[in-house]
Parts: structure tokens; C-alpha cells; sequence
């Protein structure tokens, strides 16, 4: 209830932070009204909601498969579907290297699952299902929508900086308002990616409670550290824009391996419900580089998240 709440209040926030400057914009240039400000608020959101599926099938490269194409995956969405009581969400494939998974969708009846052909072949059938428990938690409590909302705030702040600041009209003020809107353009981005890791938490969360053991989630999450961890930077770099609709970051893949080893006792390559069962005793230690690395990050640190699924056994 907690993870939920959170979310909320940084909708609010976030909000609250656009409509703000705003204001602040308006009444510096001698412009507009709050009928204004709220049409142009609820103009840009609307574009947010209509074009960004379509902006995420482009990027993605995503190909919708029947269930006759893939019946184990489509399996695998009914049933996680039906646990988690909503319709299910339409498949597709992502034809890009890195393995991953990941949801999107404007509403729960919209809602879309997809993978990789690289996960499908890298975790076993129960691990994937996990996964996919966490995708469909992703649907479920509508944080895709949220997420895309608000991630057009910081989109709004930079634009507004950069044309204030280069603006030649109303000198003094344009420079002010550019230079504010920076500042909240750094704060918002932040704010964006601390949702997006309160997301991360309660989509493992959902997972479990749709049935799926946790060490399962752990040992796909781990192994696609490993799975990432091959991609070549030059592929990593195509998908910058969108690694927050993934359900790991592929960008940290070497560091998550170096921190998840000491739970892999056994170097077996997963990690099995013993060895999640053992973290529940330990107490994670998580160094000032990684916890600064997570502030700018859209996923929890991964020794941190391990360990809140190791709460869940």
C-alpha cells in the first residue's frame, strides 16, 4: 500500500511542479490565465496518451504474434492475466538483441506484453512466467501510464529552458524563467526515476502475489545480467531512450553481476530459493557510489531488490 501511495503523491507532485512553472512562465512574460495553463496541460497530455504506444512499437520493433505463433507464450499472459484479474493484454515480440521484457499500454484494456527472442531462449519456462507475472503487475497497476505522463514533464522543462535562455525577447526575464526551468528539469527527471524504481518494487511484488516464487524473478533477474552483459554498447545505445520500460536496466548488467555473486554461492549461473532464503538473515550493504548510481538510475539497485524479494519468501 505504501509503494502505491508513493506513486501517487509523486503524481501529484509532479504535476503540481508543470502547472507551477506554468504559472510562474505566464506571469513573468504577461501571458495567459489558468483556463490557459490548463488547456495547454491537458493538450500535451493528450499527445503523451495517443502517440505513445505507436512511439514504443516503432523504437521497439515490436511484432504482434498470434497464439498460434507462440502458444506457451500466450499461455503464460492468459494465465498471469486471469490471476491478476484483468483481460489479457495483446503479445508481441521485440526484435532487438538484448534480452529483456517489458509493458505498455494507454489503459488496462490496452495493455500490451512483450518480450525478446533473447529471454525467451535465456530463462526456463517458470522463470519467464515470473517475469511476465511482473509485466502484467506493470498493467495492473496502471504505473505504465503514469510513467509515460510524467516523463514528458522533464521533456516540457528542458524545451522551455532551452528557448528561454537563447530567447532575444524580454532579456532579463527569459534568462530567469530559462534558468529556473533547468533547475526543474534536473529535479523532475529525478523525481521520474525514483517512480520508475517504486514501480520496479511493487511490479515484483505483483508477480508474487499472481503465484510466481520469488527466488524465480531473483534467478531471470540474475541471469539476465549475464544476458545483457554481452550486448554490444553499440545496441545498449539504441534503446537509451526507453531502458525504463525494461524490466532490468541493460546498461548496469556488469555491475549487477559483480553484486549478485555473493548470493550465487554455488556459481550455478541462477539463483536458487536456498540462497534467496539465506539473504533474508544477511544485512545488504550497498556502497555511496552504487546508492548515488541508483539515484540517476530508472531501476532499483539490484542487490536492494534481490533482497526485498527475499522479504516475500
Amino acid at each position: 500500500m505504501w509503494l502505491q501511495v508513493r506513486m501517487y503523491l509523486l503524481l501529484g507532485l509532479m504535476f503540481a511542479i508543470i502547472y507551477g512553472l506554468a504559472v510562474v512562465v505566464g506571469t513573468m512574460m504577461g501571458i495567459g490565465d489558468f483556463f490557459f495553463f490548463a488547456v495547454l496541460a491537458s493538450f500535451f497530455l493528450f499527445i503523451q496518451y495517443m502517440i505513445g504506444p505507436r512511439m514504443v512499437d516503432w523504437s521497439m520493433r515490436i511484432q504482434y504474434v498470434s497464439e498460434q505463433e507462440y502458444p506457451e507464450l500466450h499461455r503464460m499472459v492468459a494465465e498471469q492475466a486471469q490471476r491478476a484479474g484483468i483481460p489479457k493484454p495483446r503479445v508481441g515480440i521485440a526484435k532487438i538483441q538484448i534480452p529483456n521484457a517489458f509493458a505498455f499500454g494507454r489503459s488496462i484494456r490496452d495493455g500490451r506484453v512483450c518480450v525478446t527472442d533473447g529471454i525467451i531462449r535465456l530463462l526456463t519456462k517458470d522463470e519467464l512466467k515470473a517475469v511476465i507475472g511482473h509485466e502484467i503487475a506493470h498493467i495492473k497497476n496502471r504505473d505504465v501510464a503514469v510513467i509515460t505522463l510524467i516523463s514528458i514533464i522533464p521533456m516540457i522543462c528542458w524545451y522551455l529552458a532551452w528557448s528561454m535562455m537563447f530567447s532575444r525577447d524580454n532579456r532579463g526575464n527569459a534568462i530567469a524563467i530559462g534558468i529556473f526551468a533547468f533547475v526543474l528539469y534536473f529535479i523532475t527527471n529525478l523525481l521520474v526515476m525514483y517512480g520508475s524504481r517504486i514501480r520496479e518494487y511493487y511490479a515484483d511484488l505483483g508477480s508474487v502475489k499472481f503465484g510466481n516464487n520469488p527466488h524465480l524473478l531473483a534467478s531471470a533477474l540474475y541471469k539476465l545480467s549475464y544476458g545483457n552483459a554481452r550486448v554490444p554498447k553499440e545496441t545498449l545505445k539504441q534503446v537509451e531512450g526507453n531502458k525504463a520500460f525494461f524490466i532490468s536496466d541493460p546498461s548496469r548488467a556488469w555491475n549487477e553481476i559483480r553484486e549478485l555473486k555473493q548470493i550465487d554461492r554455488d556459481m550455478s549461473g541462477c539463483i536458487d530459493r536456498n540462497e534467496l532464503m539465506m539473504l533474508r538473515s544477511k544485512k545488504v550493504r550497498v556502497s555511496t557510489a552504487d546508492k548515488l548510481m541508483e539515484l540517476l538510475s530508472t531501476h532499483p539497485n539490484m542487490l536492494k531488490r534481490i533482497n526485498h524479494l527475499s522479504s516475500l519468501t
